[in-house]
């Protein structure tokens, strides 16, 4: 009983939800500076906020109505804002053209993620719309289709290939899918969320070759897209890839790409803010988000932020020797903690892990103690659930349950870690879950 007392008086940590900020990382100082000289005009005569931040923070008050982040935002999202991403989705293309009219600023992926998927609902029983997606799928995906009233159609990845997308496995399983719904898009997350898998240009024109022959929409969330990991990994984006193919594709193949402030090495999650770009969509499909986003109008304050984001302080701005600091803290603490986490997990009795090659989770398998999956029958639970929940109340660790993401096996499971937290608390984190992960196999044997 008072090691129970011991544990119950550690801080819980979450590892679960991917939230950087609740786990030790950081935040940066420019986005908080241009944030707080934003919401309170006066500190730009403060000296002592760098004279960047300032002048950054006053060039968006200057578009918005009488200087003030309170007012309501166009409803794609402040023109110079979008103006903004634009071109920064040309530049990390490589001089790609981007139409500002064609992306959108609201609240977050999921909030634009939920638009369009809404545009997709339609049909019942074996007319009802359905999203083909790579399993194991973000642990959010299956509520959101659920609110939309679309089927899941999932397409089951192997951990012993290294979670790559296989197209062999998508054909057979759009195939079989068509004999209960009307499969119309494939919804899709380079880095994969929570497999850490990322992409290749092989891999990418693969899929968008499969979506070409089986006239689906591609729905790519690549909100990870500055987090890659180890030498020779690099993102490429889907829309990269796919104007850089032959006409065939380049000009017919629909895409939307999702990006957000809540995800990657920035990590303001509770800012709530996020853009989509729609590439060779009909006309009439950014007309009607447009028309859906005119009721909703986004918040202001996040998009100074996003702005932040897709254009940091650069060589010569005051503010530019301590952002590439603290960026380059943040972008090696995740580095550092995908590889502690693989060797420590992979170290462990009866756990196999991937490493993590982008992204922010480890994605590890555990095989189940034959008592433990007759407990969790008996209460009624997932196994990997009753684990999950023995971890928070012995450890104090906070870790997401694999069928959440869609693994749901027998004898064994998966669980979900995020390495975003700062290196002491990962490390603390690690520690508990080794000491409990013993203590288990000890109790169940």
């Amino acid at each position: 009983m008072a090691a129970r007392t011991t544990q119950e008086a550690q801080a819980v940590i979450d590892l679960a939800s991917g939230d950087p900020h609740r786990a030790g990382i950081v935040p940066l100082s420019f986005v908080r500076q241009v944030l707080a000289v934003c919401v309170f005009p006066d500190l730009l005569r403060d000296d002592s906020i760098p004279l960047d931040a300032r002048q950054r923070a006053q060039r968006f008050l200057d578009i918005c109505p009488q200087g003030s982040v309170g007012v309501y935002s166009s409803t794609t999202g402040m023109p110079y804002v979008v103006q903004r991403i634009a071109e920064f989705i040309s530049k990390r293309d490589g001089g790609i053209a981007a139409d500002p009219n064609q992306i959108f600023f609201y609240s977050g992926t999921q909030e634009n993620l939920k638009m369009v998927l809404n545009l997709l609902s339609s049909g019942s029983g074996e007319m009802q719309t359905g999203v083909l997606t790579p399993l194991p799928y973000p642990h959010t995906l299956p509520r959101l289709l659920q609110y939309t009233r679309l089927k899941l159609v999932p397409c089951s990845l192997k951990q012993s290939q290294g979670w790559a997308v296989n197209t062999e496995e998508l054909h057979r399983t759009v195939t079989e899918a068509r004999e209960h719904c009307n499969p119309r898009a494939l919804f899709i997350c380079n880095p994969g969320i929570p497999t850490g898998h990322v992409q290749d240009r092989k891999s990418m024109e693969s899929v968008i070759r499969f979506a070409a022959a089986e006239r689906l929409i591609l729905l790519v969330q690549e909100v990870y897209q500055d987090c890659v990991h180890g030498p020779g990994i690099e993102f490429l984006s889907y829309k990269k890839v796919l104007l850089e193919m032959s006409q065939e594709y380049s000009e017919h193949v629909e895409l939307i790409s999702f990006n957000s402030l809540s995800n990657g090495s920035l990590g303001e999650c509770g800012l709530r803010g996020g853009y989509m770009e729609l590439v060779n969509t009909d006309t009439a499909v950014a007309e009607r988000v447009k028309v859906l986003m005119g009721f909703r109008s986004p918040p202001v304050l996040p998009q100074p932020a996003l702005e932040v984001m897709i254009n940091p302080p650069t060589p010569g701005e005051p503010s530019y020797p301590t952002y590439k600091q603290e960026m380059s803290l943040i972008q090696t603490t995740l580095s550092h903690n995908a590889q502690r986490g693989y060797e420590v997990l992979n170290s462990l009795k009866d756990v196999s892990c991937q490493p993590a090659m982008g992204g922010i989770f480890l994605y590890p398998r555990l095989e189940l103690p034959a008592q433990l999956i007759e407990e969790a029958k008996t209460l009624g639970l997932p196994p990997d659930v009753l684990l999950c929940q023995m971890f928070l109340d012995k450890a104090g660790v906070c870790v997401g349950a694999g069928s959440e993401n869609g693994s749901e096996h027998d004898t064994y499971c998966y669980i979900r870690v995020s390495f975003a937290a700062s290196s002491d608390t990962f490390q603390d984190a690690l520690s508990r879950l080794c000491s409990f992960h013993h203590h288990l196999h000890e109790t169940y044997s």
